[in-house]
Order: structure tokens, then C-alpha cells, then sequence
């Protein structure tokens, strides 16, 4: 693997079959989900026929090898790529995903751009629109919007597994409520929160950029004097009981931190989980079988959202 130098990102080049396209870039999302780009040509002569004869298809193209996708992934230079290639091989050995990972320094313009033109507003659940705050053409009717500017951090709204958050949000925060929001990322999921009636949210993340992001967000919204960033590890820093405590992150983050989550919970607290792939929800199962008990679920491709409560 190249150093990294300056401020080059690192790119890495996942090739998979292209019948695991859809579930290997759910897969990828989860190490940045700020963006990646998939390379699939499976159903080339298809799309090209529903726009032009087929002769006018590109003979480059036309070389490319259909039986594989290629999922292009960035890292930032703050981050460690050999920690991303690690994740991904367990994760795609975990569902049996067939893999080849490359890694080679790029630009960071050189994907920034290209993400970006990907995200655009969307509803979730029946009252919230996730608007880009470089998106000016939306329409949000009777939505809430939720500016957002996800700078590098984890969170856009676009994710199955945030969405699936977002919406039981939506069901379970009631006006006044206080939030606990466990790797806060963006801050998506605190905003959504407050602008759903929550009275306070507390946002923990070890990322000092992702907590830096979360405040701004918080800011943009309206919603700054109620929101509290804190970098750093959550039983250290953080005290107190909340009303709702969420965890969008990844099914082992998830099992250890529903250890420290009761010793921030009332007695009627919901406990709400994501960023769970199907394949590990039993092993998140039962690490809250002895202390919760399961009060709701959402699954959308493949990725499961949990809510809980202390027995």
C-alpha cells in the first residue's frame, strides 16, 4: 500500500461478483457513508437499448467484464485504510461475498465532487425531509427539513440503516424528551430528534471532525442551544439518564455499547439500535436478551433497526 502524503486520500477498489452488487455496496456504506462510487455492467446491453441501439454502445465498454462490480471507496487521510480493508473482508466473509480489495492514493477532489451529485433531498418516515444544504430545489410540503452538511462524517439520511432510525424516532420521541445520541456522527439523528420535539440531545463521538460537524448541523437547524457535542469515549464523559438513547453504528460497536446503555436509561427509556446487518442480529439478540426487552423492529435491504426497553 502507497503512504499517504499531504492531504492524498486513499481509494480502494473492491472487485465482487455482480450478482452481490446491492448487498456489497450496503456493506461498503458502512466504512464511508459519505459516499462511494459502484462500477456495474451487468445489464449494459439492457439500459443502453432503453436510449439508443445497441451499436452505439461504447467498444470500451462493451470489453468490460459483466460477471464483476468494482465498489470505489475514499478514506480520508485521518483515517487508517488497512483498518477499512480489514471491515469489509470480515464483513463480506461474514455473507459470503467473494472480494478482491486494491488500494491507491487519489485526490480528495476527485470524490468529493462526484458523491455529492448523488445526494439528494429525501423524505423519511411521514414528517422529516433530509435536505443537502447544497440542494436548493426541493419541495417539502408539510415535512420538517432537516439541513444537513455531512461534512466527512457518518450520516446522510441516504443509508438504510439511518432511515430506519430517523423513522422510529419519529414514533417514539415525545415533546420534551431528552436524547442520548451514542457515535453521533453527523449529528443527523440528534437534529432529527430535536426537530421531532426532543427538549435536549447529548451527541458522543470519538471523532473530534464528526463532533465538530454535529454542533454545525445543529446550528444550521435552529437547534444549537439545545444540542451538546462531547468528543470522546461515552463512559467516560457522559452522565446522567435520558428518555431516548440511540446507536447507529455497526453490530459489534452496538453489543459493546449496550453494556454501558442501562446506566443511562430510566426505567421507560427507549433504546434504539442500528447499522445492524441481518446476518449479526442474533448476536446483538442476545446480548440484550438478559436486561431488554424488544419493543419494535425494521428491517429495509438486509440492514435491521431494533428498539428496546429495560425489562
Amino acid at each position: 500500500m502507497t503512504d499517504q502524503v499531504n492531504a492524498d486520500w486513499t481509494e480502494l477498489q473492491v472487485t465482487i461478483p455482480a450478482a452481490d452488487t446491492d448487498r456489497a455496496g450496503d456493506i461498503a456504506q458502512m466504512v464511508v457513508p459519505y459516499g462511494i462510487y459502484i462500477e456495474d455492467y451487468s445489464h449494459l446491453e439492457e439500459e443502453a437499448m432503453e436510449i439508443a441501439h445497441i451499436d452505439l454502445i461504447d467498444e470500451d465498454l462493451l470489453k468490460k467484464d459483466r460477471t464483476k462490480s468494482i465498489i470505489h471507496v475514499y478514506i480520508s487521510p485521518e483515517e487508517n485504510p488497512a483498518e477499512a480493508i480489514s471491515f469489509l473482508k470480515e464483513r463480506f466473509e461474514a455473507v459470503g461475498i467473494e472480494n478482491t480489495i486494491t488500494a491507491a492514493n487519489c485526490a480528495e477532489e476527485d470524490w468529493i465532487n462526484n458523491w455529492k451529485k448523488y445526494f439528494k433531498p429525501i423524505p423519511v418516515g411521514n414528517r422529516l425531509l433530509v435536505r443537502p444544504m447544497w440542494e436548493d430545489e426541493y419541495e417539502a410540503g408539510d415535512r420538517v427539513v432537516l439541513h444537513l452538511e455531512p461534512g466527512l462524517a457518518f450520516g446522510t439520511g441516504t443509508h438504510e440503516t439511518t432511515r430506519l432510525c430517523m423513522e422510529l424516532l419519529e414514533k417514539y420521541v415525545k415533546p420534551g424528551d431528552t436524547m442520548l445520541d451514542m457515535g453521533c456522527g453527523s449529528g443527523i439523528l440528534s437534529v432529527a430528534g430535536l426537530l421531532l420535539g426532543a427538549g435536549s440531545a447529548v451527541g458522543v463521538d470519538i471523532d473530534a471532525l464528526a463532533v465538530k460537524t454535529a454542533v454545525a448541523n445543529a446550528e444550521i437547524n435552529h437547534v444549537g442551544d439545545k444540542f451538546t457535542g462531547i468528543c470522546g469515549n461515552l463512559a467516560d464523559k457522559v452522565t446522567g439518564t435520558f428518555d431516548v438513547v440511540v446507536a447507529n453504528i455497526v453490530a459489534d460497536v452496538v453489543i459493546l455499547l449496550t453494556k454501558d446503555a442501562p446506566r443511562f436509561m430510566k426505567p421507560d427509556t427507549v433504546y434504539i439500535m442500528s447499522g445492524i446487518i441481518d446476518t449479526r442480529e442474533d448476536d446483538v439478540l442476545a446480548c440484550l436478551a438478559d436486561k431488554f426487552e424488544i419493543i419494535d423492529r425494521k428491517e429495509e435491504r438486509g440492514w435491521v433497526a431494533l428498539a428496546a426497553k429495560l425489562k
